[in-house]
């Protein structure tokens, strides 16, 4: 089945909740991310949504802090949780740990274990590391020139957050880590993965089609690990530049018949839409692509019709977020009006009661 680009972000825009009528659950049910702090709240403004009760920041996917909803932690734990040894030792392979990579699963049992018992109150993260560089094997520390300190890797300390039963807490620039409510953790550490064909499945509904690679980097596997656990229910589909892809078999009438979105979005850097691993589709052109996807700290976008317009960065002065636009190109008057009303909409999710833009 050969799908248009317009299909892919129009089934997109839906399945993410940028429509803002099929709601944000497909979203949190797989998580997100709120990679720089704060992010996860301003794509849900951009959404009309605000993140609701019922849900925790906890390290998950890649070792990232991800918004979930509690319902979901257990089953997160297992989800993320490496398939074998030889995927474990993938997972936290770096030269500065390399003997302790070795260890494979043990590595991450020994971690998420000594971080369970480290966490028994709120406690600054620096003093949680601390913690836990004393208690697991040392090859599993490295000397940080940094923090002139010998500590845990910091992959393999955060890779194991959920499982540890462990939430992320921002409070300005200081992270905190506390424990869960007992009623949604684990009891044990896990001892082996298990259900992540139905994560995987939940990924390709809101962020379908995807190919094996596109899933493996969401689940930071490699796609041969990966393979044995695609759902079932799935249709090969040749999604525009993403080549091969998957998508669910029940969802194939819905992706022919999507089209191009229709709306104007403001997007934080780190938003969903943008974080998916065929960006070429999402950004086709290669000088937009450099402007949109920095090393670090990315822009907010402009999103038009599916396609990113322009990019926007913010001060907030008072109770006032300035945003200063960067078109790619003339925008209508029209397209600018619902740009001044989308950022009165995200406002308050940076602290802010309204707005002003300006066009640089």
């Amino acid at each position: 089945m050969n799908l248009t680009r317009e299909n892919v972000l129009g089934y997109r825009f839906r399945g993410q909740g940028l429509d803002r009528s099929s709601g944000v659950g497909g979203l949190l049910g797989l998580g997100i991310q709120d990679t720089p702090a704060g992010t996860a709240a301003t794509a849900l403004a951009s959404r009309d949504a605000e993140r609701p009760p019922g849900t925790r920041i906890v390290w998950s996917w890649r070792g990232a802090p991800h918004v979930h909803a509690e319902a979901d932690l257990k089953r997160l734990a297992a989800a993320t949780w490496p398939v074998d040894d030889a995927d474990a030792t993938r997972r936290i392979s770096n030269p500065r740990i390399k003997e302790g990579a070795r260890r494979g699963l043990g590595a991450f049992v020994a971690a998420a274990t000594a971080l369970r018992e480290a966490v028994t109150e709120k406690l600054p993260k620096g003093e949680v590391s601390r913690r836990v560089s004393a208690t697991v094997p040392d090859d599993l520390n490295f000397d940080c020139p940094t923090c002139e300190a010998r500590h845990i890797s910091g992959g393999l300390f955060q890779l194991v957050g959920v499982a540890a039963g462990v939430e992320v807490v921002t409070e300005g620039r200081s992270t905190f880590l506390q424990p869960l409510p007992a009623a949604l953790r684990r009891q044990e550490i896990p001892k082996a993965g298990s259900g992540l064909d139905e994560m995987l499945l939940r990924y390709l509904r809101v962020n379908g089609p995807a190919s094996t690679a596109a899933l493996a980097a969401h689940a930071g596997m490699s796609a041969t690990a990966l393979k044995p656990y695609l759902p079932a229910g799935l249709a090969g589909v040749s999604a525009g530049t993403t080549g091969k892809a998957w998508a669910p078999e029940g969802d194939l009438e819905d992706l022919r018949r999507d089209a191009r979105p229709q709306a104007v979005r403001l997007l934080p850097g780190g938003d969903p839409w943008l974080t998916v691993r065929d960006r070429e589709l999402v950004v086709p052109e290669a000088e937009r692509h450099r402007v949109v996807y920095k090393a670090l700290s990315n822009p907010g976008v402009v999103l038009v019709d599916g396609d990113v317009a322009g990019t926007w960065r913010a001060k907030r002065a008072g109770k006032v977020l300035d945003l200063e636009i960067t078109a790619f190109g003339d925008l209508s008057s029209g397209v600018k009006q619902q740009v001044a009303q989308e950022a009165r909409l995200i406002a308050p999710a940076r602290g802010a009661d309204d707005a002003r833009v300006r066009y640089a």
